[in-house]
């Protein structure tokens, strides 16, 4: 059973080896992602010259299980853009947040600015 919901930061930080990544790598077995972070997670791969056969090596590597980004989780995103805006969180964050609302998951993040967050789901930033 997934208990975990990881943010496109925290896995950028396991796939490039950053601080934090034992911490991911630790959950990962466990986790969910939204399929709006897997598409930000490859188009930062991207950003950093991974060619689509690479990106495509290191998703089959995570064995990820995205989450589509439904109707509701699209709600809940746009809910939250009033107390997320101050922090400047993209689209791309609130997707997680509200998978990790719908699921009542923890949400793991190495973005610090969330640890100001009280939207009424656990958050952990990995550093």
């Amino acid at each position: 059973m997934s208990e975990v919901v990881l943010d496109a930061s925290a896995l950028l930080a396991l796939v490039n080896q950053e601080p934090g990544q034992a911490i991911v790598a630790e959950v990962l077995p466990w986790s969910l992602v939204s399929a709006v972070n897997v598409s930000e997670l490859v188009a930062k791969l991207t950003d950093q010259g991974m060619s689509e056969g690479e990106i495509q090596d290191v998703l089959a590597a995570l064995d990820l299980t995205a989450i589509p980004f439904d109707e509701g989780q699209g709600l809940v995103a746009g809910y939250l853009r009033p107390v997320t805006k101050h922090l400047g969180l993209s689209l791309g964050d609130r997707a997680c947040l509200a998978l990790g609302l719908q699921t009542q998951c923890l949400v793991v993040t190495a973005d610090k600015a969330w640890a100001k967050l009280d939207i009424g789901v656990e958050i952990q930033v990995i550093r």
